[in-house]
């Protein structure tokens, strides 16, 4: 039988799920099936950066564990508050711990969330994104979330990424329960992660949807725990997307690590690219592209980069808005034609967008070198792209646009167009006088 515990993010919940351990389960199975066991981990290097719940400072794995940094206060609430450091020793337990980590010499970094009266605190949590953001390039790890949206989150997600990090999510463990969308899950750039058992399969109670990236291990886990709650300091028999997550983070800050050259949308895309195929579709509802392994990830080509993320509509590429700089535009008044390369993902990345100047009494065009990606003109006054229609029939002007007697800044936004659920590109912008 199913025993579970809540950690809220306001009007949010995460559950965090303990079962009895399955008959046969062999200890750390899960480093086996992910292929942390084929290769050696290396020493210090991108940072994991878990924002959760208090983990204990006291505990064996973590009392004096090196490159280990509080970014916070750490208060455990009762003997009972065991999940973050479960996620942490997951993640990151040295390897003279009684459970070593993925990563067990990992720069680690972890901040206290739990300041609400019923656990995570949506504006503690999205204090610890943004205080995260400021140590990118990391893995920042959210092993929490639930039903209903909470924007300030999201924003601290968007920050990050912009600044570079790769932002990992449980998918939440709701699946035997309406399957609802689970948030911060949910969002276009986090890196989502289910839970699978030894045998590969998904886990019924893992929380299904087209935003699922990849799976890993999420059942009959041993982890740390704090001494308050088993004076061994070790509990086994968890279970929980919450679990899945860090396995996923451990093995991103590994990869990046060995593979300092690679943006966070590269190693996500190595993680993807990578995966052990589960399913007979390229993108499975419930494993997303397949499950976690390390060892063929490190040696996968680097994929192409996707520079400028996030940049998805007009609050995050327009000055003042989302962000107060915007993102720099591709071409200006002096460099009025430009080519890009980028990628568009079906499931977190569909649509890019880029700032283009339109200079006065020119026609600019643009362009893709692929049918897998078509590209269109926004207008200088549109303000979202999902904008009312009457809107829309001023702002949406197609593949060119002329310029006023005045410049301006229009938008050129890229969209997947193909089934396969991804493309790469290059989109064309050039100027003219007619």
């Amino acid at each position: 039988m199913r025993r579970r515990s809540l950690i809220a993010l306001g009007a949010m919940a995460c559950a965090l799920a303990i079962v009895a351990t399955a008959a046969g389960a062999t200890p750390e199975w899960w480093l086996q099936s992910i292929g942390a066991t084929q290769v050696t981990p290396p020493g210090p290097g991108v940072p994991i950066v878990i924002v959760d719940g208090a983990v204990d400072a006291t505990q064996p794995s973590f009392a004096g564990r090196p490159n280990t940094t509080y970014l916070d206060q750490q208060l455990l609430i009762d003997s009972d508050d065991i999940h973050a450091t479960a996620v942490a020793s997951l993640a990151a337990a040295p390897a003279t711990a009684a459970i070593a980590g993925v990563y067990p010499q990992a720069t680690l970094a972890l901040w206290d969330a739990g300041r609400g009266d019923s656990g995570i605190d949506a504006a503690s949590a999205a204090l610890g994104i943004r205080t995260a953001a400021q140590h990118c390039p990391a893995v920042i790890n959210l092993s929490f979330g639930g039903p209903v949206p909470a924007p300030d989150v999201q924003a601290a997600i968007l920050t990050a990424v912009r600044a570079g990090c790769l932002v990992v999510a449980a998918a939440g463990n709701s699946g035997l329960e309406g399957d609802p969308t689970m948030y911060p899950a949910a969002y276009q750039h986090v890196f989502t992660v289910g839970a699978t058992d030894e045998n590969d399969t998904a886990l019924p109670f893992s929380s299904s949807g087209p935003w699922l990236d990849l799976a890993a291990p999420g059942t009959d886990m041993t982890a740390d725990v704090p001494l308050t709650h088993d004076p061994s300091g070790v509990s086994s028999g968890l279970a929980g997307t919450s679990f899945a997550a860090p396995l996923v983070s451990a093995a991103a800050a590994w990869i990046w690590t060995v593979r300092p050259n690679l943006t966070a949308s590269q190693v996500a895309a190595v993680l993807r690219e990578s995966a052990r195929k589960v399913s007979s579709a390229n993108l499975d509802t419930k494993t997303g592209y397949g499950i976690l392994n390390i060892a063929v990830a490190l040696a996968s080509p680097p994929p192409v980069p996707d520079p400028y993320e996030p940049n998805d509509d007009i609050g995050e590429v327009k000055p003042g808005l989302l962000f107060s700089s915007g993102e720099p535009p591709l071409t200006t008044a002096t460099r009025t034609s430009n080519r890009i390369a980028g990628t568009v993902l079906q499931n977190d990345d569909p649509i890019d967008l880029y700032r283009i100047w339109v200079p006065p009494h020119e026609v600019v065009r643009v362009s893709t070198d692929t049918k897998a990606a078509t590209s269109r003109i926004w207008g200088p006054q549109t303000v979202a792209l999902g904008e009312p229609a009457v809107l829309r029939k001023r702002d949406l002007v197609g593949s060119s646009i002329t310029g006023g007697a005045k410049g301006a800044y229009a938008y050129a936004e890229v969209q997947l167009a193909t089934t396969s659920g991804f493309a790469s590109y290059v989109l064309s912008v050039t100027a003219s006088k007619r």
